[in-house]
């Protein structure tokens, strides 16, 4: 989807489509901008409908009127935003989200979209341009990797113009976002036959071909094995598809800066290993590679961005399988920190593989590192779908994170990671063991990564509840993307 500005007058446009918003309104309130421009080109046809109530304007409720008298377009498409003295960030994404799947699944393959000239509360003309065209590229998106468009199926929209008195430079930010979610989404949801760790180590191969201020390094098991990761070897051992350590690099800054460093766990599907999983939902665990295609989508973003930063991406990628070599419950694995861990249980893989990614990320002595995960179940429960959860010690960072989600409405929420929490993950076999118990099973989780950059500044988020929609909408949301870029883009001031 291209993005640009609209400058002509709105029932003058000859695009497929026109978006707007409409209020809920009483005798003294104000309707929306557009809203009154297209009631004047129609003589009154639309304020008409308003107040026969044939027109929805509860937020994120649509309503098509098609050839509407006095506008070119041959579709209107107005979306309700609600009470206008209640039109916060929350109400204005419903409101864009639903202008997305509409036009998304109707014939336009262009349109105009007003929403972004809208007053959000506290937030400037920027955020809600951005915004918009996000929302509305977001649901533009089709999974065509392994399913083709059927012949009658409605177009993707090539093009939206946008109404806002901010510029073509935050369009252009948006579209690098979209690229990035774009991407990871398409990583995500793609099927664990095909998405392997090799696969990712491709996807990272060709983005450092496309791009001139990327380099790539990928370990293959042998090197791996040299620097002592057998914690990430371990769990992919019993997999016919061999483990891969992909690395990227972007030099956007001085090459003594020091570089921020996203780590994501890529495990392309898990089973459980040994400790297998219920039967049950077992294919969604084909999104267990999310927080790496969510650090390779940020990473994207930024590059595309062209950030004045050093920036590193690491995916620690892996498939945890069943068979006579997978690793048990019961044994001592050597790390490459040279920490000894009990496994406990295989299924609680992911800290086993970035534990390792952590220690050799901590090498480029970064200004931060930052990893993302489908950690715990433990997580959706805590947060369910709506926030990831942040942990670190700390508190700048953790704000800096929060800040991210709050401004992109990619939210995240702050759990403790007290020392309280580490004796759940002691043992008398070995240094730690992989799991704490039932009790807080996010946080010990995080308390055993802690141990592993114990002189970084680092935050986990752990991404489960928010990584992929689960239901009649499944398939992977891009989610943490946008707080990610936002974090990196405010690190430039």
């Amino acid at each position: 989807m291209d993005f640009k500005l609209f400058t002509d007058q709105l029932a003058h446009a000859d695009q497929d489509c026109i978006i707007a918003g409409v209020f809920k309104t009483t005798k003294d309130s104000a309707q929306s901008p557009a809203f009154n421009s297209l009631d004047t080109a129609t003589g009154g046809q639309l304020s008409d409908m308003l107040a026969s109530h044939d027109i929805a304007s509860a937020a994120g409720k649509i309503t098509w009127l098609h050839r509407p008298t006095g506008i070119n377009s041959p579709r209107l498409m107005l979306v309700g935003c609600g009470n206008a003295d209640e039109f916060d960030a929350g109400n204005f994404r419903k409101a864009c989200m639903a202008a997305g799947k509409a036009l998304r699944s109707s014939r336009a393959a262009s349109a105009v979209c007003a929403l972004s000239e809208l007053d959000v509360s506290e937030r400037d003309a920027a955020w809600t341009l951005q915004t918009a065209a996000l929302d509305l590229a977001h649901n533009d998106y089709l999974y065509t990797r392994t399913k083709k468009p059927g012949k009658n199926a409605s177009p993707a929209t090539d093009e939206v113009a946008f109404i806002s008195a901010a510029g073509d430079t935050v369009l252009a930010q948006a579209a690098a976002i979209a690229a990035g979610v774009d991407s990871a989404r398409h990583l995500g949801d793609a099927p664990p036959n095909l998405c392997t760790p090799e696969d990712l180590a491709e996807h990272a191969r060709q983005l450092a071909d496309s791009q001139e201020k990327v380099t790539v390094e990928i370990l293959e098991p042998e090197a791996m094995h040299e620097l002592g990761m057998h914690a990430l070897l371990a769990v992919g051992q019993g997999s016919a598809n061999p483990p891969r350590l992909v690395a990227l690099h972007y030099r956007g800054a001085d090459g003594d800066d020091a570089p921020y460093v996203l780590v994501g766990k890529g495990i392309t599907f898990d089973t459980g290993g040994i400790s297998i999983k219920p039967g049950a939902n077992m294919e969604q665990m084909k999104y267990d590679m999310c927080g790496a295609a969510s650090v390779l989508g940020a990473f994207e973003a930024a590059v595309r961005l062209a950030l004045p930063l050093n920036i590193s991406c690491v995916v620690a990628a892996a498939e945890n399988m069943p068979d006579g070599k997978a690793y048990r419950p019961g044994d001592v694995i050597t790390t490459m920190s040279g920490k000894t861990v009990e496994v406990l249980n295989t299924d609680a893989e992911g800290r086993m593989v970035l534990c390792d990614a952590l220690t050799w990320s901590s090498r480029m002595k970064p200004a931060a590192i930052v990893d993302v995960a489908t950690l715990t179940g433990a997580c959706v429960v805590a947060l369910g779908h709506h926030a990831s959860a942040i942990m670190t010690k700390h508190d700048s960072l953790a704000d800096e994170l929060f800040s991210a989600g709050q401004h992109t409405h990619d939210r995240a929420w702050r759990l403790p990671l007290w020392d309280d929490y580490q004796q759940q993950i002691d043992t008398d076999f070995a240094d730690m063991k992989n799991v704490g118990g039932m009790p807080a099973g996010s946080i010990t989780a995080g308390c055993f990564l802690s141990r592993f950059v114990e002189d970084q500044r680092w935050a986990h988020l752990d991404i489960a509840g928010a990584a992929w929609q689960w239901g009649k909408n499944s398939g992977c949301t891009g989610r943490p993307v946008r707080l990610l870029t936002q974090w990196l883009s405010d690190r430039c001031g």
